[in-house]
């Protein structure tokens, strides 16, 4: 009776977003028999979270320290603290869709923002989606886990429609309000993955994003960098992996300079550094 009360407590918290498969259905019926399996890994995951026993543990004599599982009543779900916006690389909607319910491909995201506008919600919020790869933002070494990705029709040659912006940010509001996202925490895959991603590519529109609050920018009025200023350490204290340097630099200029990306700061790109660092 106890898991019963349990189960019902948290399955509409963590699935209510996807709880109707038959309103999923109607909306894109084509993929029907993958709805049916997210259905079903959803119910096995939601049996992990009723798990109740305790940590097995042995000290360094192979003896088992005593323990035991007492359940506190206050407690609620782990919520994500970044949002990760991609462009999907490919022709259309309709492909990105297969891309992502093909079990070979081990990729997915949380949204798909297509260019008419239209949003396709395909994993719950406080899932854990396969978007971000091999990356690091700050110390963060795993940003699959604390964020959540959102993909936008764009093959990476063209323009971003005004119809797919407007959606995303009524999105991009909805994720903040919802879970109190920092407004520094709105980043790119480019900027997590330096040198090995580069979406959403120069022509995304951050600077729009960041006047409704969404990321930052650097100001119309630039205040001079001052002459000992350490770029490579600007950049790490924003969340760049300089690790490799020059990528670092590459991912930066793509997302606030966005003239060129080149991997050398020309005294304008250092001057944009300075504002941006100061901001963080």
């Amino acid at each position: 009776m106890k898991k019963s009360c349990l189960l019902l407590l948290f399955i509409p918290l963590i699935f209510g977003a996807c709880s109707s498969k038959k309103k999923i259905v109607k909306t894109i019926s084509a993929f029907d028999a993958t709805n049916q399996v997210y259905t079903s890994h959803a119910d096995s995951l939601s049996k992990v979270l009723l798990t109740t026993q305790a940590s097995m543990l042995t000290d360094s004599l192979g003896r088992p320290v005593p323990s035991e599982f007492v359940g506190t009543v206050n407690f609620n779900l782990r919520k994500p603290n970044y949002v990760i916006i991609h462009y999907t690389a490919q022709d259309s909607v309709t492909q990105t869709l297969r891309t992502f319910t093909l079990v070979r491909t081990q990729v997915s995201a949380h949204y798909v923002v297509g260019k008419d506008g239209r949003v396709i919600h395909m994993l719950n919020d406080y899932m854990r989606a396969w978007h971000a790869g091999i990356s690091k933002w700050g110390s963060v070494t795993d940003m699959n886990s604390c964020s959540i990705g959102i993909e936008l029709d764009n093959n990476g040659y063209e323009p971003f429609s005004q119809q797919q912006i407007s959606s995303l940010l009524l999105l991009l509001a909805k994720l903040k309000r919802d879970y109190n996202i920092p407004t520094a925490n709105f980043i790119g895959h480019a900027d997590i993955a330096p040198g090995r991603k580069p979406d959403p590519g120069i022509r995304f529109p951050w600077e729009q994003l960041a006047k409704k609050g969404f990321g930052y920018y650097s100001d119309m009025l630039i205040v001079p960098a001052p002459v000992n200023f350490d770029s490579a350490t600007a950049l790490r204290l924003i969340g760049y992996d300089t690790s490799n340097l020059p990528a670092a630099i590459s991912a930066f200029k793509r997302h606030f300079v966005q003239r060129e990306d080149s991997p050398v700061l020309t005294q304008f790109d250092l001057d944009v550094l300075y504002n941006v660092y100061k901001k963080y």
